[in-house]
């Protein structure tokens, strides 16, 4: 069954404008296979690659996906160097596709404090690809919810400060637009993969009506055909945001 059998089980209509993946259960997969963590994290590059492309086939205006938090530096030296190694050998194989699919790479986090190196090149590949409409492939890299959110009323404080904003003209408008995500709609959908039930300080504010979607599948493993099932049971869920659902 190929993952495109799957068209027919959605409503096109009905499709999320933005997913949010947290990629999880790289270090899991490859220990279970008896290979180095870097492995994992090689294969997930793969699952990826194929979320994208299925994305851009359904016209999903952003895709999120969680590839460095915050907490990751407090991982082994090595284990961060080689992320960072994949990371930059990503960029180099993914640019074309891009170019050629209209995708837009964004970033999100504190980037100026990655590798030099890395900065400039993610830097390189985002301004090449900004003049891109069809899709936005948002990386969170070296992202915290809470640290966006500090990030956020630290600016806000300032504006305060100079007199170009009033505390009561504060509106969580005002939060949303002082926010990496700034311009683009709140997550519909919320993929976590590997088992693992919790954020993990991932869009923490941007997530406060998202669908969760929880699977046990390892990120590697996490193909095409299980996004389309996320999608479809995304689908089938009553999104009231806080109003009375019809009668059935």
């Amino acid at each position: 069954m190929t993952y495109h059998s799957y068209f027919s089980q959605m409503d096109m209509q009905r499709l999320p404008r933005h997913i949010a993946v947290i990629m999880d259960g790289n270090g899991r997969w490859s220990q279970k296979r008896g290979m180095i963590r870097g492995m994992g994290h090689k294969a997930g590059a793969e699952s990826l690659r194929a979320a994208t492309e299925l994305c851009r086939e359904l016209n999903i205006e952003v895709l999120t996906v969680y590839a460095f938090s915050t907490e990751n530096w407090k991982r082994p030296a090595a284990e961060i160097e080689l992320l960072f190694k994949l990371f930059s050998q990503y960029l180099d194989s993914e640019i074309k596709t891009l170019l050629d699919n209209d995708i837009q790479l964004v970033a999100s986090g504190d980037i100026s404090a990655l590798p030099e190196a890395l900065h400039k090149h993610l830097q390189q590949v985002m301004d090449k690809t900004a003049h891109c409409r069809s899709m936005k492939l948002n990386l969170a890299l070296n992202y915290g919810g809470r640290q966006e959110l500090t990030r956020a009323m630290q600016n806000i404080a300032v504006k305060v400060q100079k007199g170009e904003l009033q505390p009561q003209d504060i509106s969580m408008d005002t939060i949303s637009s002082e926010l990496y995500t700034a311009g683009m709609p709140d997550p519909d959908l919320l993929i976590r993969p590997s088992g693992e039930l919790r954020l993990s300080n991932f869009l923490l504010w941007q997530c406060a009506y998202s669908e969760f979607y929880f699977d046990d599948v390892m990120w590697p493993d996490f193909g095409k055909e299980d996004l389309c099932r996320a999608i479809i049971a995304y689908q089938q869920r009553d999104r009231r945001f806080g109003a009375v659902g019809e009668a059935k």
